[in-house]
């Protein structure tokens, strides 16, 4: 009687799970539906007291693109490659400056036989495998450049790391102001590692005096976003009218 009511007690838990599965398999497909149907992805909108002021639509070839690991390993390996300025530089024994003389005669001082103090064996003299000037730059497709950053952004929707915010354009050019809107938002200071995407930065300035001072966040106009700081950052603190910013520089740029 025992093993029955627990062989029952376990149907009654299968086909409860069952149930849920069903249930969330077909909330994903209305999901998804939704998102073939209008072409866009939402996104909670917070104001800078960190209250919900709506949602935000994301164009879905943006922020719904496959995400490719390879093509973002490599896009960031361009990347900090290209950063590598290759000027570092030694001398050869033959660019020291000094005297070629022989030091001391071959034989008969009972020490190695030498013949320039230029030598890389003695102090002060050349460097035999040093580094030389030389480009590090890597190369990568336009079109593979703009389809990383997708991925990028599209991997960071995806592990819920975008807030989107709106108000920031009317905050006080002071570090304290942007410190308040990041502690609002509920962002841990101990943890904090953030990267703000502004639209412009010509008609932001009060937002950048205010955010550039402050540890841990890193504050880009949209034009100049790249999938290296995307990933290197935990949170993307997403302004609402740089979406649009995103999409002219990148979704409707022609390539050539």
């Amino acid at each position: 009687m025992a093993n029955s009511k627990k062989l029952e007690i376990k149907s009654k838990k299968s086909e409860v799970k069952a149930k849920s599965s069903v249930k969330a398999s077909a909330n994903a497909q209305k999901l998804r539906a939704a998102v073939k149907k209008t072409g866009e992805l939402s996104l909670d909108l917070f104001d800078i007291k960190g209250k919900t002021a709506g949602k935000i639509d994301l164009p879905k070839e943006i922020f719904g693109a496959k995400i490719n690991n390879q093509l973002l390993a490599q896009a960031v390996r361009v990347y900090l490659a290209n950063q590598r300025k290759g000027t570092a530089e030694t001398k050869t024994r033959g660019e020291v400056h000094g005297s070629t003389r022989k030091i001391w005669r071959q034989k008969g001082t009972g020490r190695a036989r030498h013949g320039s103090k230029k030598a890389p064996i003695f102090v002060h003299g050349g460097i035999a495998f040093g580094p030389h000037p030389r480009d590090f730059s890597l190369k990568i497709s336009k079109k593979m450049k703009r389809q990383a950053l997708f991925s990028a952004l599209s991997s960071k929707l995806k592990s819920n790391e975008i807030k989107a915010v709106t108000g920031l354009e009317k905050l006080d050019p002071k570090t304290k102001s942007m410190a308040d809107v990041i502690n609002n938002l509920g962002i841990d200071k101990k943890k904090r590692n953030i990267l703000m995407i502004t639209p412009l930065k010509n008609d932001l300035e009060n937002v950048y005096r205010a955010a550039r001072n402050l540890e841990g966040v890193r504050i880009l106009n949209a034009n100049v976003l790249n999938t290296y700081d995307v990933l290197n950052n935990r949170l993307i603190l997403l302004m609402d009218k740089a979406v649009d910013s995103i999409k002219e520089n990148f979704a409707n740029a022609k390539i050539n």
